[in-house]
Formats: C-alpha cells, structure tokens, sequence
C-alpha cells in the first residue's frame, strides 16, 4: 500500500457505543474520493475507548464498505498481547496494513518499544506502519529509535508527528531523517495544519484528519504536492488556514472534526465517546461561520 494520503475517519458514538451505521456511511464516502487509502481506529477513530469486540466490528464494517479502497487499522493497546490480538483481528478482517502506536500507562523505554515492534512483526501478513504521535501515546521517539527499528525490517513505513510549518525546517528535517532510514522506507507526515510543508520537503504521504471527513479539501493539496508544485501546496493549504485555527480554537482536530461532522449531518449530535465531550455552543457556531466561509454545506 503507497502512502499517498490517507483518510482517518471519526469513529462517532450514540448511547455510548459505536454508531456503526453512521460510521458505515463515513467509510462509503471516502471511496471514490480521491484519497488513496481509509485508515479505521487512529486517534481521529478513538481506538483506546474501544473494546477488542468493538474494534473487530468497526475494521470489519470499514472493509465491507470501502470497496476496492485500501483499509489499514490502528492496533495499539497497553499490552503486547492484546496488539497480537487486535493485528488477529485485522488481518482476519483484511486489512492491507496495520498502525501500530506504543501506547502506555507505565512510561516506556526505548528498548521496550523495540520489542513491542519486534514482536508485532514476527507475526504480522501485512505491512506494519509506525505511528508516532507523542500528544496522546506520550512517547517521543528518537531519530535513532526510528532508524534501529525501520533497520531491523521491523516496519515498512512511519508515520511522523508535525514537523512544524516553516518549509525550510522541513526540508531539513526530512533530509535528516532520509538520511537515517532505509530508503524502501517511505515516511509519511501527520498534524494536518503544516502537512504541506512536509509534503513540498517531498514527504511521501500525509495522514489526514481532514481528509477522513472532508476529502475534498485535501486534494487540491495533494495533488500539487504530487506534482512537485511545492509553492501551490503551501498556496493550497493557506485557503484551509480557517480551519487550521478552528482545530486550535476547539481543543484540537478530534473535537473540531466531529464537530464539523455534527454540523453536516454525517453523524449524530454529541458523537464523541465519554468521558469526551464536544464544542461549546460558541464554538458550534464558529464551525458553521468557517465551513460557510470555504463554501462547505451539507449534503
């Protein structure tokens, strides 16, 4: 599976458990839309507030309705055990790859989660994707953890937090890290508000939030990004600055995404998993005034 650009959809809740119909009909969407790939249960999906019973369900429904669209599904779990089981379950279910996060209650050590990748690979069908996301596992990897890993062929990709907005940075932070890594290695860049700084440093792939909702958006960024128009895909994402600061607004892009799906229809009001809770009426309101402002309407 190339990287390209990924779309991670909301899991939504109603009455406290998975909203499978709804969830159904995000995963529909997304195919045919552009995107080269759907990615079930990443921190957009709320993999940690599912059960194992709930999350086999969820990646079964996503490849049922993704068509001939590429699924890969988040795995993490606080015991290497239970990542055994849930990689079971999703490949069972047919997944293309899987993303694999350390997740944690006790802080982990680097050589721990070595071995977690280590263990996950010796019984892994498809490829094993590294998904890095210090906000919510909080584990920061090291440029040399990367490299020992992606060395040991442990994983075919990773997936990197933001690397900051500034496309200077960016490129030196991706020659850096091309530097260290084997080159069949791929590297794909998340946080979607400086996404496209990444992507015109030539990221190979943008895991998206946005894109899990509102593909549309993404693509015109995407496509210069493909094209090597490092200046229309700065150009591209500027347009989508408006929700860029709605995501900061409202308490990061979990709580803005599912907003804006709240506003849209696509799911059903207070969609998020408890203890979670969603947007303020102030802050609906400023959902409506943005998506109004980039001419976005339900549909």
């Amino acid at each position: 599976m190339r990287i390209g650009l990924h779309a991670f959809p909301l899991t939504p809740f109603v009455d406290g458990a998975p909203d499978e119909p709804h969830f159904s009909r995000l995963v529909e969407r997304l195919a045919g839309s552009g995107v080269d790939a759907v990615t079930v249960l990443g921190s957009t999906g709320s993999y940690a507030y599912l059960t194992r019973r709930e999350r086999s369900r969820l990646v079964r429904t996503a490849v049922e309705h993704a068509g001939d669209m590429p699924v890969g599904a988040g795995i993490g779990a606080l015991r290497t055990t239970e990542v055994l089981a849930h990689l079971e379950d999703a490949q069972t279910a047919g997944v293309g790859e899987v993303l694999l996060a350390p997740v944690s209650y006790q802080p982990l050590r680097d050589d721990e989660v070595a071995g977690l990748f280590e263990a996950v690979a010796a019984e892994s069908d498809v490829p094993v994707v590294l998904y890095d996301n210090p906000t919510t596992t909080g584990f920061r990897f090291s440029d040399e953890l990367y490299r020992d890993i992606a060395r040991s062929g442990a994983v075919s990709a990773i997936k990197i937090p933001p690397a900051g907005p500034d496309p200077q940075r960016a490129r030196a932070r991706m020659a850096s890290l091309r530097e260290m890594l084997p080159a069949d290695v791929p590297i794909g860049i998340s946080g979607d508000p400086s996404a496209a700084a990444a992507l015109a440093a030539r990221c190979d792939g943008w895991y998206s939030v946005l894109a899990g909702t509102l593909p549309e958006l993404c693509m015109p960024l995407m496509r210069a990004a493909r094209s090597g128009d490092s200046e229309g895909c700065l150009a591209a994402s500027e347009t989508l600055n408006p929700l860029w600061n709605l995501y900061t607004e409202c308490g990061g892009s979990l709580r803005a995404i599912a907003g804006i799906a709240e506003h849209l229809g696509l799911v059903a009001p207070d969609c998020l998993p408890r203890p979670l809770r969603g947007l303020s009426a102030a802050q609906r309101s400023r959902v409506g005034e943005t998506l109004d402002s980039l001419g976005v309407t339900a549909r």
